[in-house]
């Protein structure tokens, strides 16, 4: 796999690391608090928002733009990838169910099984709120591939392979088998006293666009899990 250069930190976008870009696409790590895109009710900063100013290189009638290709959750850090193109969006999430997404997670508890899959039908409530239910012809049917990395002081380490990519679905599984994620404030227990979600996107593996190559990315573990848990092995091949 070629390896790719990261541009010089003088040209960073404020808030964000460019873990790579060319004409096509560009990748970013994101941090935990910032939204990927807005909303109605928020119009906060957003990677978004950011990266279009950074395409336009100051210029505001500049016609480059990013386009959302996927999202991360406001309070979940890691990597993103976001097209330059109508066309390059298109193919990345034609061809969205190919790339290989990985998280890592800390939970409260242990689980029985340290290794496994959790598969069940989401759907979304009135109130925003994902659940499983048994109702096919209501909710989409999603899997989430686990293995344990790490067991200590009634917390959990996980790896997750993403092999479905549901609103909340990592978090609702995990909620749902009685271990939910650490700092989840919306699915996890209303006694958690940790202000940080522990969920990060790690890695992101997915074609190019145009040049048809497999891309890679992996970031690091962040500190806030290395505080929670200590060092942190790689997951077995």
């Amino acid at each position: 796999m070629p390896k790719l250069q990261r541009p010089p930190a003088k040209y960073q976008p404020k808030g964000l690391t460019v873990l790579h870009e060319d004409r096509d696409i560009v990748v970013v790590e994101k941090p935990c608090g910032l939204l990927t895109i807005g909303t109605d009710r928020d119009k906060t900063r957003t990677v978004h928002t950011i990266l279009n100013e950074y395409v336009r290189k100051g210029d505001p009638r500049s016609r480059n733009r990013v386009y959302i290709v996927h999202r991360l959750d406001r309070e979940t850090s890691g990597i993103l990838v976001l097209a330059k193109s109508e066309a390059n969006k298109a193919f990345l999430q034609t061809h969205w169910q190919d790339t290989d997404k990985r998280y890592l997670t800390i939970i409260h508890g242990s689980l029985a099984e340290k290794t496994g899959t959790i598969s069940s039908y989401l759907a979304e409530n009135s109130a925003l709120n994902v659940y499983s239910t048994p109702d096919q012809s209501v909710g989409k049917l999603s899997h989430t591939e686990y293995v344990v990395l790490k067991e200590t002081r009634g917390l959990s380490l996980l790896e997750i392979h993403l092999l479905t990519g549901r609103k909340h679905q990592i978090r609702v599984h995990l909620s749902e088998k009685g271990h939910p994620v650490v700092g989840d404030r919306k699915y996890g227990r209303g006694n958690d006293s940790h202000s940080q979600l522990a969920l990060h996107a790690k890695s992101l593996a997915f074609t190019h666009p145009v040049t048809g190559r497999r891309l890679e990315f992996t970031t690091g573990v962040p500190d806030f899990f290395t505080r929670l848990v200590g060092t942190i092995a790689a997951a077995p091949e």
